[in-house]
């Protein structure tokens, strides 16, 4: 049994390969092998956002706070609200963060293939990250 308790689980900011704007980490699961689920609480300011991305088993977003967005290749940007639940398929190209007024907090869950959570891709720009 592993137990973390509140002001033990690790922070990071999000690294700037992968993120625009400020972006917060929280780790509160990431169990080693053979386990290969993995999870996140990420907070971004406003204006934050993931680089384009894909998960090869797919992810989970459980947005908890705020107003963000989220857009699939070739698709249209969706507005996240708090209790979404999102379902990003495996290898979709994605991308998620907060709007340009307001942060958004989501918690992100999954699972590892071959040791690979994520592959990340070019940063969305902004004319991109603000058409609607």
């Amino acid at each position: 049994m592993d137990i973390k308790r509140n002001g033990s689980i690790p922070t990071a900011s999000g690294p700037s390969d992968y993120f625009t704007g400020n972006v917060r980490r929280d780790m509160p699961f990431d169990p080693p092998e053979p386990a290969r689920v993995s999870g996140a609480l990420v907070t971004f300011e406003p204006g934050a956002r993931t680089a384009w991305h894909t998960h090869p088993l797919g992810q989970t977003l459980i947005v908890t706070a705020g107003h963000g967005w989220a857009c699939t290749e070739g698709g249209e940007r969706q507005e996240l609200r708090p209790g979404d639940v999102i379902w990003f398929s495996p290898g979709e190209k994605h991308w998620h963060g907060a709007t340009d007024t307001s942060f958004m907090s989501h918690i992100a869950i999954a699972e590892k293939l071959d040791g690979s959570l994520v592959t990340w891709m070019e940063k969305v720009t902004d004319e991109d990250y603000l058409r609607g």
